[in-house]
C-alpha cells in the first residue's frame, strides 16, 4: 500500500499539477480525434448507402416505366417480343421489393396491376394509352421523393381494386374475354410465321428435268473413264 499512497500524494502536491493537466488534456485530445474520426466514417459509409439506394430505385423505376410503355402497345408486340418484356417486368419487380425502402412491396403490388391494366386496354383498343403512362410515371417517380405519403396512397388503390373486382359479377367473363384476346394474338403471329415460310419454300428454284426428244437436252461432261 505504500505505492498508493506515494501516487495519492505526488497527484495531490502542486509539483505534479502540470503533468496531470497535460495527461487529462491529451486524453481528452485523443477522445475527441477518435470520435471525430468515426463520425466522419459513418457519414461517409451512409452517402454509400445512401447513393447506391437511390441508383437501385432510378434503375428499378426506369424499368417499370420502359415496361409501361410496352405495355400500352402490348398487343402490336410478337409473342417473343412479350416474353422478354415480362422477363424486363419481373427484374424490376425483384428489385423494387429489395429495396431497403419501408412500402416498397405495396409500389411493386401496385405497379404489377397497373401494368397488367394497361396491357387488357392495349389488347381492347378502348382507351388513351399515353396518359395512362405519364400517371403511371408520375406516380412512381412521386414514391421516390416521399415514399411514406404516396405508400398510404398505394395501399388505399389496392384495397379500392380488390373490392372492385369482388363486386364484379361479370369479372369471370372479363378473364375468358382477355385469355380469348391472348390466344387470338398468338395464332394471329403463328399463322403470319406459317404463311412466311411457304412463301419462302414456294419462290426456291425448283430444277427441271428435259424430256425425250421434246426440248434441249443438257450436255454433261464426260469423264476420261467413260471415253
Amino acid at each position: 500500500m505504500q505505492w498508493w499512497n506515494d501516487l495519492i500524494s505526488w497527484l495531490t502536491s502542486s509539483e505534479s499539477q502540470t503533468a496531470v493537466f497535460a495527461a487529462i488534456v491529451l486524453f481528452v485530445s485523443i477522445l475527441a480525434a477518435g470520435l471525430l474520426a468515426a463520425w466522419i466514417s459513418s457519414a461517409a459509409v451512409k452517402r454509400v448507402v445512401a447513393q447506391r439506394d437511390r441508383e437501385a430505385k432510378t434503375a428499378a423505376i426506369a424499368a417499370l416505366v420502359d415496361a409501361a410503355t410496352e405495355a400500352s402497345v402490348w398487343n402490336s408486340l410478337t409473342p417473343q417480343e412479350q416474353v422478354l418484356a415480362d422477363r424486363t417486368v419481373g427484374q424490376a419487380d425483384i428489385l423494387v421489393r429489395l429495396l431497403p425502402i419501408r412500402g416498397s412491396d405495396i409500389a411493386a403490388n401496385w405497379a404489377s396491376h397497373q401494368l397488367h391494366e394497361l396491357k387488357r386496354a392495349s389488347a381492347t383498343f378502348g382507351y388513351q394509352l399515353d396518359p395512362a403512362v405519364v400517371e403511371f410515371r408520375d406516380r412512381l417517380l412521386e414514391w421516390q421523393r416521399h415514399p411514406s405519403r404516396t405508400k398510404r396512397q398505394f395501399q388505399n388503390d389496392l384495397v379500392r381494386w380488390r373490392t372492385q373486382r369482388d363486386e364484379t359479377p361479370e369479372q369471370s367473363a372479363i378473364d375468358e374475354q382477355e385469355a380469348w384476346v391472348a390466344q387470338q394474338h398468338h395464332d394471329r403471329y403463328r399463322d403470319a410465321v406459317t404463311i412466311t415460310d411457304t412463301a419462302e419454300a414456294s419462290t426456291a428454284p425448283t430444277p427441271t428435268v428435259a424430256t425425250d426428244g421434246t426440248g434441249p437436252t443438257a450436255t454433261l461432261p464426260v469423264s476420261d473413264a467413260q471415253r
